[in-house]
């Protein structure tokens, strides 16, 4: 099996993750946190859905993780994104992290909006 290390030249890929807290491009950051390819902020979770719409130029895809388990995003929450044109995806943290990660090393238009697991 051939192997190939993913580089990031313009971008900040999400690092890890435990109880509580992301590290995204070596800064760590406590709670749920907003991620794009070139910055990484504090979120305020399903509340803050102005964060998110802000978004729609410059992303095709949003990941939204729910924490340890993947749950239904609110239906409301949900609406409201992909009325503005957002494709939203729903999962559990962990394969959010990962599933950004390696779209953002293809040059993808997504961002990840994470809930702590």
């Amino acid at each position: 099996m051939r192997l190939n290390e993913i580089s990031f030249p313009d971008a900040r890929p999400i690092d890890g993750y435990g109880p509580g807290f992301f590290r995204v491009g070596g800064e760590v950051f406590e709670g749920a946190v907003l991620v794009t390819p070139t910055r990484a902020a504090a979120w305020g979770g399903y509340d803050d859905q102005a964060a998110l719409l802000a978004l729609v130029a410059e992303i095709d895809v949003l990941f939204v993780g729910t924490g340890a388990e993947t749950a239904h995003l609110p239906a409301d929450f949900r609406a409201a994104l992909e009325e503005a044109g957002l494709g939203v995806e729903a999962m559990a943290s962990p394969p959010a992290c990962r599933t950004f990660n390696i779209l953002l090393s293809e040059g993808r238009r997504v961002a990840a909006a994470l809930l702590p697991v």
